[in-house]
């Protein structure tokens, strides 16, 4: 316990590990940042479709249940549930490491996770993710916001 007037320092790397008694299907709001020393924009076109395109194929793929995924420029916020058998930072990382490879994208070593505890919660997260575009200038209503994917069942629960 630090003493008074001490910092606590934070540990270098999160372990993002799920624990056991977290209903499987819950679903974790996650935000992964583009490292601050890279130019990368990840709202440009040809990127932007790619990385669209690769939260589609691991919806696809059960790797994650995606809910909603939206991209920043320097940023992607997203609302995915991990299968119970799989490990969150594991699935994170080797999306992150395809989109390096695809892209060349320079993330941050880590990313933001919390978890979702209710329906009411996760409603309340999905519209402030869509909010942000407008929030941040970039288009003057949610539904002018191109780079923003959501699987059947989100779209229809709009």
């Amino acid at each position: 316990m630090p003493e008074s007037g001490e910092l606590q320092e934070f540990p270098q790397r999160l372990h993002h590990a799920v624990p056991a008694w977290v209903k499987s299907g819950s679903c974790f709001h996650i935000r992964l940042r583009v490292d601050l020393a890279s130019a990368q924009t990840l709202t440009d076109s040809l990127v932007a479709h790619g990385l669209l395109d690769a939260a589609r194929f691991y919806h696809e793929r059960q790797r994650w249940h995606c809910r909603l995924f939206l991209l920043m420029p320097d940023h992607i916020r997203a609302l995915l549930a991990f299968p119970m058998e799989s490990q969150m930072s594991r699935v994170m990382g080797e999306w992150k490491h395809y989109a390096t490879r695809q892209w060349g994208i320079r993330w941050q070593t880590n990313y933001f996770d919390h978890r979702i505890r209710s329906a009411a919660g996760l409603a309340e997260k999905c519209a402030c993710i869509l909010r942000n575009p407008v929030a941040k200038a970039l288009c003057q209503r949610e539904n002018d916001w191109p780079w923003v994917w959501r699987s059947d069942e989100a779209i229809t629960s709009r």
